[in-house]
């Protein structure tokens, strides 16, 4: 298994947990769970930032730039369901 495979398990493995430690929060009925999941889901997030930002420095993650066209037709879109 090469590096750049494990590195997108382990992203994919942290974007599930910052799912659901996401739920925990939204679903938590005391302020102390609350509180806890919470501070778990931001350092999960701290995790998968430090992880997306490493693949991205390698080039195993790459952004596309997105084009302006394609953002107003999107804004415009989503703008006139309201």
């Amino acid at each position: 298994m090469q590096d750049q495979d494990i590195m997108e398990k382990e992203l994919l493995v942290i974007k599930g947990i910052c799912d659901l430690y996401l739920h925990g929060t939204l679903e938590s009925t005391t302020a102390e769970v609350h509180c806890t999941f919470k501070e778990a889901l931001n350092e999960s997030l701290n995790i998968q930032n430090k992880l997306y930002k490493l693949m991205a420095e390698k080039g195993w993650y790459k952004n596309e730039i997105a084009d302006q066209t394609k953002i107003d037709t999107a804004k415009q879109k989503f703008s006139s369901n309201n």
